[in-house]
């Protein structure tokens, strides 16, 4: 992810977990990357950021 799209993915994200609330926070983050094509060695920080909103929701 580039500095200037950094927070435009992030932000994504979450709005895609808040809509889908997928039930393996790994493999929806492994399709998101697949999908729209970002670049590797993101994985853990995006994963860790969908079991946040997913925490989020559930409280």
């Amino acid at each position: 992810m580039a500095a200037k799209g950094n927070n435009e993915v992030k932000q994504s994200l979450a709005e895609l977990t808040r809509i889908y609330k997928p039930k393996d926070p790994v493999k929806f983050v492994k399709t998101f990357i697949r999908k729209y094509r970002v670049s590797g060695g993101y994985e853990e920080e995006l994963t860790s950021l969908v079991r946040m909103e997913l925490n989020k929701i559930n409280c």
